[in-house]
C-alpha cells in the first residue's frame, strides 16, 4: 500500500502545488492527508468536479503549473465538459494531473469488483471514457512502488502533451490515515435522527424522493425500523446533486401530489442553481440536511458553514425559508410547510458523522423503480 505522507511528499517533490477535487471513499485517505499537509489556500473542496478542473484551469494560468484533480470515477462526466472544450491539447491545452478513483473497477482477468449498483456501469466504461477523450493514464494498486517517479513522469507527460493525463485509483491503494477528530457542527443531533423527526408523522400520499450517500442509506433503514413500506420513496441512490430535480419533474406532472425532497448540504453545492428551478413548484418542500460535510466518502468539509441556504433559496424564488436547529421542531414545522399551498425550503442543522452498521437499500433497483411508479398513479 501507499502511504498518504509518501504521496504528499511525492506531490511536493513533483513541484505539484495546488490541489482542488471532490471526494472520493476511495481517496479520502490521501485526502485528509492533503488538507492537513497542504496550505489551505493551496487545497480547495470544490462543490462539482467541472469546476474543480476550472479551478486548476485557472491555476495554471496564472503559475504555468499543473494543479492535481482528485475525483470519483462518477465525476468524470461533470469534468468532462470543461475537460475537453478548455483543456483538450486541440482547445488551450492546459496540463493538469486528475487522479481518479476507480469505484466498480474492472480486475486484470476481466472481472468486475463487487460495488454499489450506482457504480457498475461506470466501473465498465470508466477507461473507455478516459481514452475517447484521449486522456492517457496510468493504473495504481497497493502493490505500486516509486510513486514519485509515477508522478514526476505523469506531470511531465501532462506538460509535454499540453493536456489532462490521468491517474487510476484501484480500491485500497492508500494505507490508513488518522483523520481529524474534529467537528464544525456541534449540538445538534445527527442526521439520522433529523430524518427519523422529518417522516415520523407524514401526510398519506406523500412522496420522498432522497439524495445519494448516506442519507437515502438511513431514510431507508428509519422506514425498515418503523415498519413502514417504502415505495413511496426514490432513493437517489446515484447522480449527486440532481435530487431537487427529480422532485420537481415528479411535481410537475404530479401537482396534485405534495413531494418532499430531503437533501444533503453538498449535493445542494454541487449544481445549486437548480434552486431557481425547484422553487417554481407549489406542491414541493425542500429539506436540506445541513452537516457541512461530505459524509458518505470520508466527512471531508463543504461550504455549508458559510453559505446561507434560505438566503440563496429566497434569492431564487422560494417563498418559504425556514432553519431548523432542535429536535423538537422538526416533525412540526415539516407539516406545516408540507400543508402551504407554496414551494418551502428548510434548512435543519445536524452532526455529521453515521453508525458502523448502518444497512444499505435491498432489493432489485428495477422492481423498486416499478413500485415507486405504481405508487405515483394511484
Amino acid at each position: 500500500m501507499i502511504k498518504p505522507k509518501d504521496f504528499i511528499k511525492a506531490l511536493k517533490k513533483a513541484k505539484v502545488k495546488f490541489v482542488t477535487g471532490v471526494p472520493d471513499s476511495l481517496l479520502k485517505e490521501v485526502c485528509a492527508c492533503v488538507e492537513k499537509e497542504f496550505p489551505k489556500k493551496r487545497h480547495i473542496i470544490a462543490t462539482n468536479e467541472g469546476s474543480a478542473i476550472a479551478l486548476s484551469i485557472g491555476h495554471y494560468l496564472a503559475t504555468n503549473n499543473p494543479a492535481l484533480v482528485y475525483m470519483q470515477n462518477s465525476g468524470l462526466g461533470n469534468s468532462m465538459n470543461p475537460i475537453i472544450s478548455l483543456a483538450d491539447p486541440k482547445v488551450y491545452g492546459i496540463p493538469i494531473i486528475l487522479m481518479i478513483g476507480w469505484r466498480g473497477e474492472i480486475e486484470i482477468t476481466g472481472k468486475q469488483i463487487h460495488d454499489e449498483p450506482q457504480h457498475k456501469k461506470q466501473g465498465i466504461i470508466t477507461i473507455d471514457q478516459l481514452k475517447t477523450a484521449g486522456i492517457p493514464f496510468k493504473i495504481i494498486n497497493n502493490k505500486t512502488k516509486k510513486i514519485e517517479i509515477i508522478l514526476k513522469n505523469l506531470k511531465r507527460r501532462a506538460v509535454k502533451r499540453k493536456g489532462p493525463v490521468a491517474l487510476l485509483i484501484r480500491k485500497k491503494t492508500f494505507s490508513n490515515h488518522l483523520f481529524s477528530k474534529k467537528n464544525r457542527v456541534e449540538n445538534f443531533i445527527s442526521r439520522e435522527q433529523a430524518i427519523k423527526e422529518v417522516i415520523k408523522k407524514l401526510p398519506k400520499n406523500l412522496v420522498v424522493v432522497s439524495t445519494t450517500g448516506m442519507i437515502s442509506r438511513e431514510l431507508f433503514e428509519q422506514r425498515k425500523m418503523n415498519k413502514q413500506s417504502s415505495y413511496s420513496d426514490f432513493l437517489s441512490i446515484g447522480g449527486m446533486g440532481h435530487v431537487n430535480q427529480i422532485a420537481a419533474g415528479i411535481a410537475l406532472e404530479k401537482p396534485k401530489k405534495k413531494i418532499l425532497c430531503i437533501d444533503g448540504d453538498g449535493s445542494v453545492l454541487m449544481h445549486m442553481g437548480s434552486l431557481a428551478v425547484s422553487s417554481q413548484f407549489t406542491n414541493l418542500t425542500h429539506v436540506i440536511l445541513n452537516n457541512e460535510a461530505h459524509d458518505s466518502v470520508g466527512g471531508q468539509p463543504t461550504k455549508g458553514d458559510v453559505v446561507d441556504f434560505t438566503k440563496v433559496a429566497k434569492a431564487c424564488g422560494y417563498k418559504n425559508t425556514k432553519i431548523i436547529k432542535k429536535k423538537n421542531e422538526i416533525n412540526k414545522n415539516i407539516l406545516k410547510e408540507i400543508n402551504k399551498k407554496t414551494s418551502s425550503l428548510i434548512v435543519i442543522k445536524c452532526n455529521k458523522g453515521h453508525r458502523n452498521n448502518l444497512s444499505r437499500p435491498k432489493g432489485n433497483l428495477s422492481n423498486r423503480k416499478k413500485m415507486f411508479m405504481d405508487y405515483l398513479k394511484q
